[in-house]
Parts: structure tokens; C-alpha cells; sequence
């Protein structure tokens, strides 16, 4: 038999992943963070951005987990910001406008 010249080079074998906790705890409380914030008032965010620097901070390979964690955790915690104000503003808006207008006596 013959050897027949190969066509293409032979597939590169995986490299082992790099195990990176803090990164993917800080993309996972980052998405609880973004579906449950509104329930505990933006704690998974903030846990999201703490854990999220420390991965950028110790884990080199951990970028790629870490930086998504990181937006979502910072949007979740504006996200809870503004539902704070909006709750404050729809409750004392009506009292601030009590005081505006005279009441109708009924000529």
C-alpha cells in the first residue's frame, strides 16, 4: 500500500480548564444578582462584584468569568438602586402634593 500524502494537520488536543471558583461564583451570584435582586435588594450584586475583583485580582485565567460577573453584579445593583427610589418616590410623592390644592367646600 502506498502512503498518501495527509490533507489536514491532525486536531490539537484540549488543554485542561484551569479551575476558577471565585470567576464563576462571581457570574453566578452576578445572574442571581439579575433574576432574585429585586428580592434581596441587590446582596447577590454585591457579592458579585466583591468576588468578581478578587477573581481579577488572584485567578489569572478567570477573566473570561470574572468580567461578565462583574456588569451583571454592577446593573444589578443599579437596577436595585432604582427600585429603591422608585418605591421611596411612589410613596411619598402623594404626600408632598396633599398641602397644593384647597379643598372643594361646595360653593
Amino acid at each position: 500500500m502506498t502512503d498518501l500524502p495527509q490533507l489536514y494537520a491532525p486536531a490539537p488536543s484540549a488543554q485542561p480548564v484551569a479551575a476558577t471558583p471565585l470567576s464563576l461564583a462571581a457570574l453566578l451570584t452576578g445572574i442571581g444578582g439579575i433574576v432574585f435582586g429585586w428580592a434581596f435588594l441587590g446582596l447577590p450584586s454585591i457579592a458579585a462584584v466583591v468576588l468578581g475583583h478578587l477573581a481579577l485580582r488572584r485567578e489569572a485565567d478567570g477573566r473570561r468569568l470574572a468580567l461578565p460577573g462583574l456588569i451583571l453584579g454592577y446593573v444589578g445593583i443599579a437596577g436595585a438602586v432604582l427600585l429603591v427610589v422608585l418605591i421611596v418616590a411612589s410613596l411619598t410623592l402623594p404626600f408632598l402634593f396633599l398641602g397644593l390644592y384647597p379643598r372643594y367646600t361646595g360653593l
